[in-house]
């Protein structure tokens, strides 16, 4: 099982990045897929999550309106588009798989390594 994360990176406030995560080794429909952030120092925090099966999805209250979740379910790769980037959001940024789509970190089985995204202040 694999995910990988890109697409992170320095990005001035209001700016937009577009992370991937692309998964293999897994049956990618019986799945959601989630992003996680977390800063230095701080917790990890559910940022948005998505169910292969039927493209629901769900997000934190903190980039409702800024940040979409969509997926490609013939690539097996989710893409998160964040745009009106904050300082706040600097933070690694990991994707994980899970059986629902719930922006709580103890559903997922499988995690990628993470890509840091920051926006200086």
């Amino acid at each position: 099982v694999q995910l990988v994360e890109s697409g992170g990176g320095l990005v001035q406030a209001g700016g937009s990045l577009r992370l991937s995560c692309a998964a293999s080794g897994f049956t990618f429909d019986d799945y959601a897929i989630g992003w996680f952030r977390q800063a230095p120092g701080k917790e990890r925090e559910g940022v948005s999550c998505i169910d292969s099966s039927d493209s629901s999805t769900d997000y934190a209250d903190s980039v409702k309106g800024r940040f979409t979740i969509s997926n490609d379910n013939a690539r097996n790769t989710v893409y998160l588009q964040m745009n009106s980037l904050k300082p706040e959001d600097t933070a690694v940024y990991f994707c994980a798989a899970a059986p629902l789509c719930r922006l709580i970190g103890v559903w997922y089985d499988y995690w990628g390594q993470g890509t840091q995204v920051t926006v200086p202040s």
